[in-house]
């Protein structure tokens, strides 16, 4: 199974915010639509980063209430670690552990094509496995 298997599921949807946003907004808004992390894009649609709850919280941890009022340029990762449609579910649950990240722009000929979080790889890899399962448990009863 692949990313563009999730994202046939889940859509090409990504929640973004601007640059010029500061870590309260972010916060809100993250926590408004039930996601750990949003891109971060300019006007024109340019994917300058990406800004999670653990880079605020980071901020906040290092220099208090203060790190609020920071930007999502200035708190954003913008060294993305990305994958493509074609990625396997394995190799994205491998990415994100080598990388400690829990989300992954999909990036298709440079084009977004979707984000996927650990939970939709977890919840794929899960699926396959159970199907694998299946598939011997009618081998077994066949033979």
């Amino acid at each position: 199974m692949n990313i563009t298997n999730i994202l046939r599921h889940k859509g090409e949807d990504v929640f973004s915010v601007g640059p010029g946003e500061d870590a309260t907004v972010v916060s809100r808004m993250l926590s408004q639509h039930r996601i750990g992390a949003a891109l971060v894009r300019d006007l024109a649609g340019t994917v300058l980063g990406i800004i999670s709850e653990r880079d605020i919280v980071r901020a906040v941890a290092r220099e208090g209430a203060a790190a609020l009022s920071r930007t999502a340029r200035e708190l954003m990762t913008a060294d993305l670690v990305t994958v493509t449609p074609a990625t396997s579910v394995a190799e994205g649950l491998a990415m994100m552990t080598e990388h400690r990240c829990r989300h992954l722009p999909v990036l298709d000929n440079g084009r977004l094509a979707g984000m996927v979080s650990i939970g939709d790889l977890v919840k794929a890899r899960i699926a396959e496995a159970e199907q694998e399962a299946e598939n011997l448990r009618a081998f077994v009863t066949a033979a």
